[in-house]
């Protein structure tokens, strides 16, 4: 299992090497910061010094090598906007894109097993077909259109919830967070369901084929056959195992939900890591941009790395084909 590790450890080391090469060339290699962040009317000399200060006067490889050199240490680099440490930009909004994240997968995993559960055992029921025909809408309908359309309703129409923000927050163990207020609940609500339709259809359809499969084991119909009752075969013997593809595919989904709630964020202005993005982007601000992208790539990895890990000691055929291999 050590050598295992190790391995894993290695493997996960030189993919984020690779990627921060891919990152820093395909962004600093792109644009000019300076026509941005100079006013127009400056003359050649702060021209000049700007771009001293910045480090955009040494070449390329140059700056790549004090990139490497830096990130080793947790240096990715000052914002040329805000003049602070990007890494520390992102590690202060981050919260924010974790709680929406975090909700939303809740949701998805919630509303999700349990209707496709439904639509499992009773496929050929109107309510199973309809939240089939529901799930590929959720597969098709943009993020951005799905939350344009919430605010319209619920925040304008009926006036129920905020159009945006955060809310209120509170201080817990260091970190604000909004899920311990009711008006930060509020301002969760919309983003969250925005963000979770797609991955609450790609449940659906996981929990739908696992219990369709489950359904026809043996160990399914010898419970039915000892007369236990049906809600008890179908939450101890049926969830249970629809289960495992679920939680192995939604902890990969996870990732993509903290890296992809771009839209969904600029979308109700929520200041998390997405709306920083696009802002840094508008801006050419490179290491905010860096950063972000260095950080996904991280958190990819590490989630990568925790689910083969949790495999391996589930399956120790896993390590013996990693080994043969």
């Amino acid at each position: 299992m050590l050598v295992y590790f190790i391995r894993r450890l290695g493997q996960s080391a030189l993919v984020l090497v690779v990627m921060a090469l891919l990152v820093f060339v395909g962004i600093y290699a792109i644009g000019n910061p300076v026509d941005v962040l100079i006013s127009p009317e400056a003359d050649l000399a702060e021209q000049q010094a700007t771009v001293e200060r910045l480090g955009l006067d040494k070449p390329l490889w140059e700056q790549l090598w004090l990139f490497l050199v830096n990130a080793l240490g947790g240096d990715l680099g000052r914002s040329f906007v805000h003049g602070e440490p990007a890494l520390q930009l992102i590690l202060d909004r981050l919260p924010a894109t974790m709680e929406l994240a975090l909700v939303a997968l809740v949701f998805a995993v919630t509303v999700g097993v349990f209707l496709g559960l439904w639509a499992g055992l009773r496929p050929d029921s109107l309510l199973g077909r309809s939240i089939m025909t529901g799930s590929i809408l959720g597969f098709s309908l943009p993020n951005f259109w799905l939350g344009l359309m919430l605010i319209l309703v619920f925040a304008v129409y009926l006036q129920w919830l905020p159009a945006g923000g955060r809310g209120d927050t509170v201080d817990l163990l260091g970190i604000r967070t909004s899920l311990l207020t009711l008006d930060g609940w509020s301002h969760l609500l919309l983003p969250a369901i925005t963000l979770a339709l797609y991955k609450t259809s790609l449940v659906i359809r996981l929990a739908r084929a696992g219990t369709r499969e489950v359904a026809l084991q043996d160990y399914v119909k010898f419970a039915r056959a000892k007369g236990l009752s049906a809600a008890r075969v179908t939450y101890v013997h049926v969830l249970k195992n629809i289960m495992i593809p679920v939680v192995t595919v939604i902890g990969l989904e996870l990732g993509s939900m903290i890296a992809f709630a771009v839209v969904t964020e600029t979308v109700f202005a929520w200041p998390g890591i997405g709306k920083l993005l696009i802002d840094s982007i508008v801006n050419l601000d490179r290491p905010v941009v860096v950063a972000y992208l260095m950080m996904t790539v991280f958190i990819f990895i590490l989630i990568n790395l925790a689910v083969d890990l949790l495999y391996s000691l589930l399956d120790p055929r896993v390590r013996l084909s990693e080994a043969k291999a």
